[in-house]
């Protein structure tokens, strides 16, 4: 690293708040005009990472921010950076120069900042946002960044691209934020961070911002961080008391069986189903639909107007299940809501509790239900660990229970229809039936009683029981490579991709190319086991149609990558020959990503992957690195009004 990046750290300040003073943004000394935009949103008082960062900020400091994600962080570096922006253009006048860089590690979050940095500069003349980061277009970001971006928002991966490119200049840089900082070095992006910094000028604040602060975080505070005052949030994570928490433990093919099931024995008001993904809440609601339930999906692709609207569907109960991502479901406030459905268990306990606050309010009950598989276990004991309170064990109804409760409702259906319906011409239509066919009227009735099920089963069978492990696959194919040893995640299966080591595919490409044109998070990217002329991944089980036809137009690195499930052939369009000597004794999927770059892959990064080796100009199929989510009119480029 360059000797003059060095900082001085010998007087850093260590702040904790476990409570908001009691301040407003008023009194902060914030700029006016950012001040309206804040008023705008209906921001009244500062959160304890704001109201302990901002002032800090606004005199100049380094900070280094220690909180957890939903704490208010955006808004604690975004207000104070614009607030400095505004009062430059008052002293030197309108600028198209890059002035304020923010480095997230997913693309999620970095649209979620620029949307932030949006609504927060709302009454700033000629000032723009542009998001950038991997797995979309360079097109509409070049010309983003042609026309002049005082704020850019972006990926790692993609940053260092449009750097290398020399459509990015950060010569005159002013202020730089790392949000959520050990989430990017867990993805594997600190030499991308650490090479974006050294290319930064000397002078610029710093803002750095992370749940946590290993080693790796605490080195970087160091040398690129000028004597920065440490601010450290307590979490004071609670629940509320009205609301009772229970896990089911389901492995993930028969979660949707699972989420049937305890709706039809549940007493239920309105529901919330919180997935992870976008793609997820409109297949789950279309699933709900296709079952008979009344739901509907909302996430961040959503136009503000059709949310609305779905929200006082949820509201008014022409709808009852209403299945949102944690983005989506910020701010919903529906009294109805009695329970809050966990369908993806979330990654950290902070989203756990803003989810299930959706319940329980007002003084009423409310039921908070976690799915998770045995492999998630973890994630609940840091959970209960975090909570201060225990999460009780439910099990799922048995085959017995649903079909004693359907066959109840199918003959409460039979009497209703006979009370309030004249049946006379069908009653006539069935004896003429019979008659003439010489079959019995319980016959014909039953056979109207499949046709009222329209395909569907009426009784269940029990679903099998979530093993606590499952047995190794050490079956060997017919060419002496041997499959994963490694044991598969409930609910997903291995898959063959036919490029491999011989055309240099890298673990963070295979995630990219694959989350982006299915629709996966990389969370549902499991083990990556990267052989001579194939790969080997882990993948759900159950992919939808949708998912395997964009999947089978996949190119990484120019090359289609023929996905097909393992079956011990060799993969459909390999080009070189498939038996490899290195193959052996692999042992399939053993590397597992643990943040460090000695490891192999473990899912985490889907970034990476869509910023190195996948894109447009990388030889894929004009798809940007495959982002197929509908996209506003003129690329990813914000204004300061709000618009695209």
């Amino acid at each position: 690293m360059p000797e003059n990046t060095t900082k001085n750290t010998s007087s850093s300040v260590v702040i904790e708040k476990e409570d908001a003073p009691e301040v407003t943004f008023a009194e902060l000394g914030i700029d006016g005009r950012v001040l309206s935009a804040l008023s705008d949103v209906g921001y009244e008082k500062p959160s304890p990472i704001q109201a302990a960062t901002i002032p800090l900020l606004l005199e100049g400091r380094d900070v280094v921010g220690l909180a957890q994600t939903g704490t208010g962080k955006t808004a604690a570096f975004a207000v104070p950076a614009l607030s400095r922006m505004a009062e430059l253009m008052d002293l030197n006048g309108p600028t198209k120069n890059t002035q304020i860089l923010v480095l997230a590690p997913t693309r999620e979050l970095a649209l979620q900042v620029a949307e932030a940095f949006t609504s927060y500069a709302k009454y700033m003349d000629n000032f723009s946002v542009l998001p950038v980061y991997g797995g979309s277009a360079y097109g509409p970001q070049l010309a983003g960044l042609r026309r002049g971006a005082q704020v850019v928002v972006g990926t790692p991966g993609r940053v260092i691209d449009h750097l290398s490119k020399g459509s990015l200049d950060l010569s005159h840089l002013q202020y730089l934020v790392l949000d959520e900082a050990d989430e990017m070095l867990r993805m594997g992006f600190a030499e991308d961070v650490e090479q974006i910094l050294s290319k930064t000028p000397d002078d610029k604040q710093v803002a750095l911002f992370s749940a946590t602060m290993p080693g790796a975080i605490r080195r970087i505070s160091k040398q690129y961080l000028n004597n920065p005052a440490e601010v450290t949030v307590k979490s004071k994570t609670t629940t509320g008391a009205n609301t009772r928490q229970r896990f089911l433990q389901v492995m993930g093919a028969h979660k949707l069986d699972a989420l049937t099931r305890v709706l039809e024995v549940e007493e239920f008001d309105g529901v919330i189903a919180f997935v992870r993904t976008k793609m997820a809440t409109e297949d789950l609601a279309d699933k709900l639909k296709a079952r008979g339930f009344q739901a509907a999906a909302i996430n961040g692709d959503i136009p503000q107007q059709q949310r609305e609207r779905t929200i006082e569907g949820l509201r008014d109960g022409r709808f009852d299940i209403l299945v949102a991502t944690d983005v989506a479901a910020r701010g919903l406030d529906v009294e109805r809501i009695s329970h809050v459905i966990n369908y993806d268990i979330p990654h950290d306990t902070e989203s756990y509790v803003h989810r299930i606050g959706r319940t329980g309010r007002a003084g009423r009950s409310g039921d908070a239900i976690l799915f998770i598989t045995p492999r998630e276990k973890y994630l609940l004991r840091a959970i209960e660990k975090a909570t201060r309170q225990p999460v009780e064990q439910m099990h799922l109804p048995s085959a017995e229970t649903i079909n004693s409760l359907r066959l109840g409702k199918f003959a409460e259906k039979i009497t209703e229809t006979l009370a309030s319906q004249d049946v006379g011409k069908f009653r006539d239509l069935i004896a003429s039936y019979e008659q003439e066919h010489d079959v019995p009227a319980s016959e014909i009735a039953a056979a109207l009683a499949v046709m009222a099920q329209g395909g569907q089963p009426l009784l269940v069978n029990d679903l099998p029981a979530a093993p606590e492990y499952q047995k190794k696959d050490r079956a060997k194919d017919g060419f002496g490579s041997r499959g994963p040893t490694r044991t598969l995640t409930e609910g997903n299966a291995t898959y063959r991709i036919a490029v491999g080591r011989r055309q240099r595919v890298m673990p963070g490409s295979i995630v990219g190319a694959i989350a982006n044109e299915g629709g996966l998070s990389s969370s549902q990217i499991g083990g990556i086991d990267i052989r001579s002329d194939h790969t080997l991944v882990e993948l759900p089980a159950e992919l939808s149609k949708d998912q395997w036809r964009a999947l089978s137009k996949t190119r990484i690195s120019g090359e289609l990558i023929n996905l097909e499930l393992d079956n011990g052939r060799r993969p459909a369009g390999g080009s070189a020959p498939y038996r490899d000597r290195n193959d052996r004794g692999q042992g399939g999927f053993k590397k597992k990503f643990d943040g460090d770059r000695s490891g192999g892959y473990r899912g985490g990064d889907r970034e990476r992957g869509a910023e190195r080796g996948y894109g447009s100009d990388q030889g894929h199929t004009g798809q940007g690195g495959g982002d197929r989510r509908p996209r506003h009119d003129g690329g990813s480029n914000f204004n300061s009004k709000g618009k695209w």
